[in-house]
């Protein structure tokens, strides 16, 4: 189990991630969207497992609301970035399958 500053300090290491992952987002580089998010997960997965049950003190305890306030923040700006670039690239997608599944059934339109 970790202590409260491990805590505390993974906790300030997934802000500082989605706060790069936030501009990463909003400049549209995916792929180090990508990286970042992995690696947060990692993060999380480490508190998930390792976080003790007893609580913080005070002091650290209002330190981690805090970053976990900021954290949330940034993920719904990341929502309100990747949801409409998510749910365009759906679209495309159906677009080209639907494309595909006429041009097997029917044929190319193209003359000889």
């Amino acid at each position: 189990m970790m202590n409260s500053e491990e805590i505390i300090s993974v906790y300030e290491v997934v802000s500082m991630i989605t706060d790069q992952m936030l501009i990463a987002a909003k400049s549209q580089d995916w792929e180090k969207f990508s990286d970042l998010e992995s690696n947060c997960a990692k993060h999380i997965q480490t508190l998930r497992q390792e976080e003790s049950p007893i609580p913080l003190p005070p002091q650290s305890r209002e330190k981690k609301v805090k970053l976990i306030q900021k954290i949330l923040a940034d993920d719904r700006e990341i929502r309100d970035i990747t949801e409409p670039w998510m749910a365009q690239l759906s679209a495309m997608m159906r677009n080209t399958g639907t494309a595909r599944k006429l041009t097997g059934a029917y044929g190319s339109n193209r003359s000889a």
